[in-house]
């Protein structure tokens, strides 16, 4: 690096940014050094520093995969249930 710098110009949401620069200024830098900070991980790591993902399942999601998969595993019973029970099931919830 030469040590020269740029100004450069970036349009985010105003509510975003607030919520940005309070966690930046709680971590003790200010927006630039974090938006550089996540650059040079960028260029040192060949890519984005942090999992980039859609569909995130919630807590309730995560622990009906795993109880399928324990199931799979015969780790708890297999639940039987008719159709006709499953659908007077949610009715009731």
């Amino acid at each position: 690096m030469n040590g020269e710098t740029i100004n450069l110009s970036i349009r985010m949401d105003r509510a975003l940014k607030e919520q940005a620069e309070g966690l930046f200024a709680e971590l003790g830098m200010n927006m630039t050094t974090a938006f550089n900070v996540f650059v040079r991980q960028s260029v040192r790591q060949g890519k984005i520093p942090f999992e980039i993902a859609l569909n995130k399942p919630n807590a309730e999601t995560i622990a009906a995969f795993i109880e399928i998969e324990n199931m799979r595993a015969e780790k708890i019973p297999k639940h039987s249930m008719s159709v006709a029970d499953f659908v007077n099931e949610m009715e009731n919830e």
